[in-house]
């Protein structure tokens, strides 16, 4: 940069072999630093507009203390560049892994291939995008800062290993990769990438935890040895139960942590940690960095996804790892919550006495053994899920571009059909599937999906998993109004009523099965009428509730909390007939019928009881002809809606018994009751408790809540059968342009069925 007394300006060659860096942060600034200083096209891609440009006005510079040093590299943001692209080194943080190979996998070209040079585990995402063949392998542990846009803060020495994916022989390619490397330190070429990383995990835990206060590393890593200790162990205890080699790297050795290490070999291994973080320049963690500088979400909670997935699958238990990760978390948004009594507490953990599972085996389902197990299960469920959040956006966004007007046939068939191809691609072949064909509504589409893993023998029936495809946005919505995400907010018609809801649904189904833990047989029904009443619906939602144990409805909750009652739905029309005259020339010949619906009003208005939930509404009145003739007819539409059945009785009685005022005049009430009454049984209750319990495993509070609107879900509760509704999204806005909901209210609320479901086949 211009200006910097000790800078050096070094302009990149043309000729060489390119590489592109999507991500050009810390690790991803780095490299391309090295491989642009010597002699190799490099181009970063970067989503931040203000690092771009000033890599494009000053080049890509790296800072050791006081010098700073200058390469010009090509620079543009996604939007900007559109490839192709050959060899990428993709350095972006782990939970945007899925949204980058969105933008990569389009623009790959067939030789090329993509190095995973990230923090945690993220090859096997990468190889789901472009497979196997086409990923690279590789552990980084570079301590570097991005302090300014453009400049990149260089922590000092470090480590990079790369090699083939799985534990595969060193290839022709990785060794030219490594040799490129060098450029920037000790690169080196191993078949046993996933050793180093499974190591990393620990000493990258340790790190992790000295976030949680506001002091250098490796003071905390000495003060809190029972936590360093504990957290390193339930690690490498997962690492033994899949048979991982570990290996050491810069001064951490990981046999030195291991739960059967000798004391005086693991103070040993401690004081070489401590004393080398102690030269790094920089003393406190990258993730404290995000929280006390960035003030931004931290990605260390997706790089222990396949910790806490392994340690589910193998028996393994994870309290400390859990309890830091819950606290990072919380941290989120607050770090003035810093403390170091959080690590005290972690101590407090380490040390309380506690059998320590058996390092095989299958975890016990969650309310169907210790509170230990359960927490494991719900915790390596949000894990997995939070690892897939960019995946569940992605198919919001798919799902959200089919529109699906409740008045327009064409569309609910063509977005039925994309449903389908979806649930197949996401969840395989259902074990049956029926189509429900409806003439002037969506048809209803059913999907039977076995039980998976041992459930408890009981109540083998399904559980009924309820929504709706269709939505109240006229066809054509979509062109003034996508699918747009900014940050956490998702915007878009449908988004929160309900089509995330049914993402979380399908979401849910698989973190459990690649989990492999237990969950009951499910029905998955969805129909394409409800926003109009479920007219054509109602009987065939009846049917299937009948059969079934349980429903969980994946309506969008309500601030938050789910829906233990909903009141009844009575949509009537009064229609009263009088008799036409000349209004001027024979006023006392003609009987108004707009007069006596008038009184009518007046009447039904006297029927609203707000204490006991009871709401009127004459929405629409219509009549006469001219205001020259006595009205003949005049019709009056009511919405009319009910806590309770006796009210719903009551009302019903009501309108049965109205009369005329004037008895020239005749007085008719059609319509009915369009849902019945959702009252919260002993049996909506205990679901909900349910509910509660596993909230709180995943570490948040689920309120209930009782709501005016209604829902399919009011059928199935008339029918005997408890309910969980609002399970769906988090959000606001329903048939408003203010409909929204958020990325991590996907990932909670997916969560938070999917414990649901494992919690039932243990009941």
């Amino acid at each position: 940069m211009s200006g910097t007394p000790h800078e050096t300006d070094h302009h990149a060659p043309t000729a060489g072999t390119g590489y592109t860096v999507v991500g050009g942060g810390a690790i991803g600034g780095t490299l391309a630093f090295a491989l642009a200083r010597a002699g190799h096209p490099v181009r970063v891609i970067d989503t931040d507009p203000a690092h771009v440009a000033a890599i494009r006005a000053h080049g890509l510079t790296v800072a050791r203390g006081e010098h700073r040093e200058s390469v010009r590299v090509a620079a543009a943001t996604p939007d900007e560049f559109d490839g192709p692209v050959h060899r990428v080194l993709l350095a972006v943080k782990a939970q945007a892994t899925g949204g980058a190979m969105s933008w990569i996998a389009p623009r790959l070209a067939e030789d090329g291939y993509v190095v995973s040079v990230q923090n945690g585990f993220n090859e096997e995402l990468i190889a789901e995008r472009i497979g196997a063949d086409r990923t690279v392998a590789a552990f980084v542990n570079i301590f570097a800062d991005v302090i300014e846009p453009g400049v990149v803060l260089d922590g000092g020495a470090g480590a990079l290993v790369i090699g083939e994916p799985g534990g595969a022989p060193v290839s022709e390619r990785v060794r030219r990769l490594v040799a490129d490397l060098r450029s920037w330190g000790p690169a080196e070429a191993s078949a046993n990438v996933e050793g180093y990383l499974w190591a990393k995990a620990g000493f990258g835990a340790m790190l992790a935890a000295t976030a949680l206060a506001d002091a250098p590393m490796a003071d905390l890593i000495d003060r809190h040895a029972p936590a360093m200790a504990a957290l390193t162990a339930e690690i490498f205890d997962v690492a033994d139960a899949l048979d991982i080699t570990l290996e050491a790297f810069d001064a951490f050795e990981p046999d030195g942590f291991r739960r059967a290490a000798a004391p005086a070999a693991r103070h040993d291994a401690t004081a070489r940690l401590t004393g080398w973080l102690r030269t790094q320049a920089k003393d406190r963690s990258g993730i404290w960095r995000d929280l006390a500088v960035r003030h931004r979400p931290v990605e260390v909670t997706t790089h222990y996804a396949d910790v806490f997935e392994q340690a589910a699958r193998h028996g393994v238990a994870t309290p400390v790892l859990r309890a830091v990760i819950a606290g990072l978390r919380e941290l989120e948004g607050a770090p003035e919550l810093m403390s170091e009594e959080r690590l005290d507490a972690l101590d407090r953990l380490a040390d309380a006495p506690a059998g320590s599972p058996a390092p095989h085996g299958p975890p016990a389902a969650a309310g169907a053994g210790p509170e230990g197990a359960a927490a494991e299960s719900a915790g390596a469920v949000r894990a997995w899920l939070a690892a897939h959040q960019e995946d569940m956006v992605a198919d919001l966004d798919a799902y959200t571009s089919r529109e699906s007007s409740s008045d327009d046939r064409a569309a609910l068939e063509t977005c039925l059909a994309w449903l389908r191809g979806w649930l197949d691609a996401s969840l395989g072949a259902p074990a049956a599937e029926e189509i429900l064909p409806r003439e002037e509504t969506g048809d209803i589409l059913v999907r039977r999906y076995p039980a998976t893993g041992a459930a408890v023998p009981g109540d083998d029936r399904p559980v009924l998993l309820l929504g709706h495809y269709d939505t109240v946005w006229s066809t054509g919505t979509l062109a003034e109004w996508p699918f747009r995400r900014d940050g956490d907010l998702i915007t878009g018609p449908g988004v929160f009523d309900m089509k995330a809801g049914l993402v979380q649904a399908v979401w849910a189904l698989r973190a459990l099965d690649a989990l492999g833990l237990p969950r009951p047989a499910c029905t998955l029904m969805l129909n394409g009428d409800e926003e109009t009443g479920s007219l054509t619906s109602r009987d065939a939602i009846v049917a299937e509730a009948l059969d079934s144990r349980a429903a969980l409805v994946f309506e969008a909750a309500a601030d938050g909390a789910v829906k233990t009652a909903r009141k009844g739905v009575g949509l009537f029309t009064v229609t009263v007939t009088g008799t036409e005259a000349h209004a001027g020339l024979d006023p006392q010949a003609g009987a108004s019928a707009v007069e006596e619906l008038a009184h009518q009003i007046l009447r039904l208005s006297a029927l609203r009881d707000p204490a006991a939930g009871t709401s009127l509404n004459v929405g629409v009145i219509e009549g006469g002809t001219r205001s020259n003739v006595t009205a003949g007819h005049a019709r009056g539409r009511l919405d009319i809606r009910v806590a309770t059945d006796a009210e719903r009785r009551r009302i019903g009685e009501a309108l049965a018994a109205l009369r005329p005022v004037d008895p020239r005049t005749s007085v008719e009430v059609s319509g009915d009751w369009n849902r019945p009454v959702f009252e919260r049984t002993e049996a909506v209750a205990e679901l909900a408790e349910l509910a509660r319990g596993c909230a709180a495993l995943l570490g948040f509070e689920l309120r209930e809540t009782s709501v005016g609107g209604a829902s399919d879900g009011n059928f199935v509760v008339a029918a005997g059968v408890p309910v969980l509704d609002g399970i769906g999204a988090v959000g606001s806005g329903a048939h408003a342009r203010s409909e929204h909901t958020t990325v991590s209210g996907l990932v909670e609320r997916a969560a938070l069925t999917a414990t649901v479901l494992t919690s039932l086949a243990g009941r």
